[in-house]
Parts: structure tokens; C-alpha cells; sequence
């Protein structure tokens, strides 16, 4: 399954991206994540490896990501491996105007095992949440909202 979302953010593409890579500020927009945790390499260089964990309702997982590009400001991209999961994701952030910054996510997700059936089925939901996950980063960088509330 492939999909792009995109969004415009009313900030600086640097401090987009000063957001964007603080680790510490991934919670306050990435709703559920419960823990992150560096596991090799040196943060959003290519190689590094993170886990990530998060909690929707009692449901726990973990995720591990995996830095496959980076020619930041321009772009950012990784990979992200979940059991029966693996999405890859680039992100690119444009300038649009000294205040402006564009943010395009394409987004490849491929299925394998039982959760080829939760591909097919909930398939339009990945698209749907990765465009809430880019409002709430857009809240987060532009008006400071906290999605732990």
C-alpha cells in the first residue's frame, strides 16, 4: 500500500526540523509513545536504530526505526519494523517561504503473515493516521499543544 499526506507548518524549515529531531519532544506529539530509546548509532544519522513503544488503549507496541537517509533540512527518511509490518517513510520539508515549511510524507506499507488481513481491511486508516500525526506535530511546532494533555 502506498499513500503521500503533506501539510504546511507556519515556521521556519530549521526550527521544523530542530522539532522534528528532538527526541525528547516525540511524545508531546506522537500520541501514545510511551518510550524511546536509542539502540545503536547516533540519533536521525543514517544506521541509527531507535525503538519506540507505544499504548493505544491496552494495546502495547513496539516498533523499531531505522534511519536510512538523511540530507536534512531537505529530508529525512526511515524505516519502521513492527511484527508483520515494515513501512517505509521518507519525509521532505520545503520551504515556502522564510516562515513556511512544506512537509510530504510518502509512505510504502507491506503486510506480511496474519496482518495482511488488517492491510487489507483498515488499509485507509495508515493514511488517515499519518495525517493526524502531521497535525498534531503542526499543533505541537506552532502553538506548543501536548497531546499527553
Amino acid at each position: 500500500m502506498r499513500y503521500t499526506e503533506e501539510i504546511e507548518i507556519a515556521l521556519p524549515r530549521d526550527e521544523v526540523v530542530r522539532l522534528f529531531t528532538d527526541l525528547a519532544s516525540l511524545p508531546k506529539w506522537q500520541k501514545g509513545l510511551q518510550s524511546v530509546g536509542l539502540l545503536s548509532g547516533e540519533a536521525f544519522q543514517v544506521g541509527a536504530r531507535t525503538r519506540l513503544v507505544f499504548l493505544t488503549g491496552k494495546r502495547r507496541m513496539e516498533m523499531i526505526e531505522t534511519i536510512t537517509h538523511n540530507a536534512l533540512p531537505e529530508a529525512l527518511h526511515a524505516v519502521y519494523d513492527t511484527k508483520g509490518v515494515h513501512n517505509v517513510c521518507e519525509n521532505y520539508l520545503t520551504e515556502v517561504a522564510p516562515d513556511r515549511t512544506r512537509w510530504v510524507t510518502p509512505n510504502v506499507f507491506e503486510f506480511s503473515g496474519p496482518m495482511r488481513i488488517i492491510g487489507l481491511l483498515f488499509g485507509r486508516s495508515f493514511s488517515k493516521e499519518t495525517r493526524e500525526q502531521m497535525r498534531r506535530f503542526k499543533e505541537f511546532a506552532e502553538h506548543g499543544t501536548d497531546v499527553r494533555g
